[in-house]
């Protein structure tokens, strides 16, 4: 651990530091942050692009007073780093460990948890109300990248901003890149004037004219390069946010400390809403994340020197099971259609957008537009696929009921994440997709057992008429060498059972079968059922089990209030076999491994057999 990092107390120290120690400083947590991150990975290339940013932040306010919110929070390390949290990061992201994302309960400094993007406006829009109606006298800062420009609720509180006219400082910190490469509207805004027939052609006129001038014309003509890019955000791009009624500063130089600060100070001195524009580059002094930054935007351990991950393994995940399965698909259906909210990697579709590019669409960080965007394809006859990870997929809840499930559209939606993810946390675990899922009318829900199940149910969306969700969990894709389901509404017994049936759903299905081989072992025969089709659900079957079983247990990767168990609970309710029903309690998950939390929570094969063992003696 740096002796510089050590050896001062911030944030305080920072407001009586040079410029030339604020740079070292700089230096210093990039070192930190790439040895660091290497041992336990996490988000890297997002918190090296925006070190100097947060270093003249913590240096021009005074938190925790001044309330400063990161959108999204996985550019939060440094500003953890210089809050006195340096040491946990040891434990980063593991259990009972520092977070990945500010954690109010973590710290002070910590104003809100943040986890999912475009939010910083609007909660700093409110924290500023509620400072102007209590009287109190205090600064608040939102920091959001442009990849979470695309988000509409961003735009949602830019206009509100603007219409209250309340003191709120924006940074838009423009690296270019949300997690995949941005695209849209917004991103070209910000780089095409260049380009322009008009611009270059004004640009060579006066650059020939200058030029001439004797003794000063090549100096004034580099001044005039470097002053380009200010230049042309400040008379273009600007428009866009003085029209919402911001004061717009910028572009200014994100990794330029004595800039920022100069910047920031100024902005301090201003009324009303004020918009700073900050140039910064994502992996910025680390060479292996500026090249990709992509992947280095949420990355395991590495090897520092090379860039390559410590453990890699041969086995498909289940992003890559699904997207290769909907390229193949797509090769024999014209009608198939990818679509993507900004995790074009992520959800296991590069590979169908290389090979059909005019078929694929990524909307940007826009889930909900996605949602109604599919459901216009599907009205016109085409067969989309909206993949997308669990916990984002909450944030278009209306656009499915009203515009896919109303309509009654033959929109796929590919779950990814469902489940625990382990060390993202609370903000990322995809545990409430099936309660809402499962109460929408006209919605077919699948949670396939393991990989070759997840291609059957891809193969059997196709033939379904209707809304239809696959739910899959993050990782491996296991195989578990057995029939695949490939019937809507049917549930699929795997093994008989004497003493008690286990009704499984999705990834829940392999410990389920692990603790009915435990249990056999000491002559307790527990059946296990594979809740392929959660919706439409197979009471038929349910009510064969509870006629030959005194115990039924179910078990799901998701919250058991409202779940599947609850369901099975009140539909066998007249009759006189008992249920338990296993899964998430009603509450939100810390972060660790998706082990440890399945220890922790009873939902490993041991503790499964457990509850068996003590309900059936």
């Amino acid at each position: 651990m740096s002796k510089f990092l050590t050896e001062h107390k911030f944030p305080d120290d920072l407001k009586t530091m040079d410029y030339d120690q604020l740079e070292l400083l700089s230096y210093e947590l990039r070192d930190f942050l790439v040895e660091s991150v290497s041992k336990t990975g996490g988000h890297l290339a997002s918190n090296l692009g925006i070190v100097e940013l947060t270093i003249a932040l913590h240096r021009c306010f005074d938190t925790p007073v001044d309330k400063l919110i990161f959108d999204v929070g996985h550019q939060s390390y440094v500003h953890k780093i210089l809050t006195g949290r340096m040491e946990g990061f040891e434990n980063l992201r593991k259990y009972g460990g520092l977070s990945g994302f500010p954690k109010a309960c973590e710290s002070e400094y910590d104003v809100f948890d943040t986890g999912h993007s475009s939010t910083s406006i609007s909660l700093g829009l409110g924290l500023a109300a509620a400072r102007d109606l209590s009287g109190d006298d205090y600064r608040v800062v939102s920091v959001i990248g442009d990849g979470a420009m695309t988000g509409g609720l961003a735009y949602e509180a830019l206009n509100n901003a603007g219409s209250m006219n309340t003191n709120i400082i924006v940074i838009l910190n423009d690296n270019g890149m949300s997690i995949s490469q941005n695209i849209g509207g917004l991103s070209r805004s910000l780089g095409r004037i260049t380009s322009t027939d008009k611009y270059l052609h004004m640009k060579t006129r006066v650059k020939k004219g200058i030029s001439k001038v004797p003794v000063v014309g090549e100096s004034v003509v580099s001044g005039i390069h470097n002053a380009k890019e200010n230049i042309k955000y400040a008379v273009i791009d600007g428009i866009l946010f003085e029209e919402l009624g911001f004061k717009y500063i910028g572009p200014v130089d994100g990794h330029n400390i004595r800039d920022l600060c100069e910047t920031l100070e100024r902005a301090k001195s201003l009324s009303g809403p004020v918009l700073i524009h900050a140039v910064t580059q994502k992996g910025k002094g680390y060479s292996n994340a500026e090249r990709r930054p992509n992947v280095f935007h949420g990355i395991g351990a590495f090897d520092v020197d090379t860039g390559k991950p410590l453990s890699q393994s041969s086995e498909r995940s289940y992003s890559r099971v699904f997207g290769d399965k909907l390229t193949e698909m797509a090769e024999n259906d014209k009608r198939v259609i990818g679509i993507s909210a900004a995790m074009t990697d992520g959800v296991g579709l590069e590979g169908f957008c290389k090979k059909y590019p005019k078929r694929f669409f990524d909307v940007g960080i826009a889930e909900a537009h996605s949602v109604t965007f599919a459901a216009g394809l599907a009205k016109a006859g085409q067969r989309p696929y909206v993949a997308v990870y669990s916990s984002f997929l909450q944030r278009a809840y209306d656009q499915i009921l009203e515009d896919v499930c109303l309509q009654n559209l033959p929109v796929t939606f590919c779950i990814d994440r469902a489940g625990v993810v382990g060390a993202d946390g609370e903000t990322h675990h995809g545990l409430f997709d099936m309660i809402y899922l499962r109460s929408m009318p006209n919605m077919t829900v699948f949670a396939p057992k393991d990989g070759p199940e997840l291609e059957a149910m891809l193969e059997l969306s196709l033939k379904t008429e209707g809304p239809c969700a696959i739910r899959y969990p993050r990782g491996k894709a296991v195989d578990l060498k057995m029939q695949p389901a490939e019937e809507k509404g049917k549930a699929q017994r795997l093994k008989e059972g004497i003493d008690t049936d286990i009704w499984a759903v999705g990834s829940m299905v392999k410990p389920a079968l692990e603790a009915s081989a435990l249990l056999e072992k000491e002559g307790i025969y527990a059946g296990v059922i594979n809740i392929a089709s959660v919706t439409p659900f197979d009471e038929d079957m349910l009510r064969a089990s509870s006629e030959t079983v005194p115990l039924i247990v179910t078990i799901e990767d998701g919250i058991v209030t409202g779940g599947v168990g609850e369901s099975i609970r009140a539909l066998t309710a007249d009759g006189i076999t008992k249920v338990i029903n296993l899964g998430w309690p009603d509450k939100f998950i810390e972060h660790g491994s998706q082990d440890e939390l399945y220890r922790k929570y009873g939902l490993d094969k041991e503790s499964i057999a457990e509850v068996i063992r003590q309900n059936t003696r």
